[in-house]
């Protein structure tokens, strides 16, 4: 009910919006965020974000968050990478 197929695996379903179903509008939140998934632990370190500078900046505009706060080492980046390819 709340995920779909994509790229031969799970990705979770949203709305027409492109906000995930689980997204709470009125508090602008997750509302699973303890027990998100993979796909969401792991943003914004995507492959698909970190393919060149401009998906990088196409992701921080889409995300107040990315590019904020302390700095994430590469071999962490790379463990996230591996987890799950998006």
């Amino acid at each position: 009910m709340h995920t779909r197929p994509y790229g031969g695996k799970l990705s979770l379903q949203e709305f027409a919006n492109g906000d995930c179903t689980f997204f709470d509008p009125d508090t602008r939140r997750c509302s699973i965020y303890p027990v998100r998934p993979t796909q969401c632990r792991n943003w914004p370190f995507w492959q698909s974000n970190l393919e060149t500078p401009d998906a990088w900046t196409d992701t921080q505009t889409e995300c107040p968050g990315a590019g904020k706060g302390p700095v994430v080492s590469l071999e962490v980046i790379q463990s996230k990478l591996a987890e799950d390819r998006i």
